[in-house]
This record gives structure tokens, C-alpha cells and sequence, in this order.
């Protein structure tokens, strides 16, 4: 298991003249911060108690105790981050710090491809960068046709390549 606290935005402004705060998702969308009622600031993890909602491509978080413009806006620019034990994440669902630093592996003949070093969202499915050890970078599309497993407890993904992504393949 990661680290328990993990990164999920960055203040970015205040909203209104109630103290509300501006929140720049590291996430999904904004919606996934709705399920939080408790954030953390800074690398001291100062505990928020918090009520989010989602605001276009942002999220609009009150903040208990903070009430007024003022207050809010000393606190743009600042980390906030969420308690791994507080999500609630599906099934083949993982958080991209854990990902990050995975050995990716043939799941036919367990030949290692390199590591994880990136996970890109594109919109229709997300995208592993796979450095190997001469530091080349290749790109594999995580669809069920290629990501045949993944297993963060043994710190590795399992493909099945697509022809023409490494060198090696015929």
C-alpha cells in the first residue's frame, strides 16, 4: 500500500464573499471530491472539515471555519490532500501514485518491458508510458485487450503487447 495521503488539488481562488475556496481537482472530475467530508493542507495535513461541490471543472469547497473572502484567500495556492482510507474506489480502479513505478511484464512469456513512469488521460481510455532500462519511452493504450492485470501488492502489470509498440516484436 502507498502513502496515506495522497494529492487531490490545488486552491486556485476564492469564489463568492462567504470564504468559499476554488479548487483545482487532481482527480477524475470534480465530483469525485464531493465524497469527501474531511481534506488535508499542507505537509503539516492541518485536518479540514469541508462540504464540495462540483463547479463546471472545478470544485467549489466550503471550508468549516472559514467565512469570509479574506480568510480564503490566504490559503490560495495551498495542496490539499485526501486520506487514501476515505475513498471508495471500484473495482480495477487505482490511484495513479500506485501505478506509477509498476514493472510492466509479457503476461505470456514474463519478458519485462520496463516500468510505469506516466499515466496520460486521454478522454477515451488512459495511456501508460513505459520507460525501459536505456530510458525509451513506449505508450500502451489500458484497454482490456493489452492490460491483462494489474497487481499493485506485487508491484506489477501484466500485457499482452500490441504488434509494433516494442522494438523486439515481430
Amino acid at each position: 500500500m502507498g502513502k496515506r495521503y495522497l494529492e487531490i488539488g490545488k486552491i486556485v481562488g476564492t469564489h463568492g464573499i462567504k470564504g468559499e475556496l476554488r479548487v483545482e481537482p487532481w482527480c477524475d472530475s470534480p465530483d469525485f471530491l464531493s465524497d469527501f467530508k474531511t481534506l488535508y493542507m499542507g505537509k503539516e495535513k492541518e485536518e479540514l472539515a469541508v462540504k464540495c461541490r462540483p463547479h463546471k471543472n472545478i470544485s467549489i469547497v466550503t471550508v468549516q471555519g472559514i467565512t469570509a473572502v479574506e480568510q480564503a484567500d490566504l490559503l490560495r495556492g495551498k495542496i490539499l490532500y485526501m486520506d487514501r482510507n476515505d475513498a471508495n474506489l471500484g473495482e480495477d480502479v487505482f490511484f495513479i501514485q500506485d501505478i506509477i513505478g509498476l514493472t510492466v511484464k509479457d503476461v505470456n512469456n514474463g519478458n519485462i518491458y520496463g516500468e510505469i513512469t506516466d499515466v496520460l488521460k486521454t478522454g477515451a481510455n488512459d495511456v501508460y508510458q513505459i520507460t525501459d532500462s536505456e530510458k525509451n519511452n513506449f505508450l500502451i493504450p489500458v484497454i482490456n485487450d493489452v492490460v491483462k492485470e494489474v497487481n499493485i501488492e506485487q508491484g506489477f502489470v501484466a500485457i499482452c503487447p500490441i504488434k509494433g509498440i516494442f522494438e523486439d516484436e515481430d
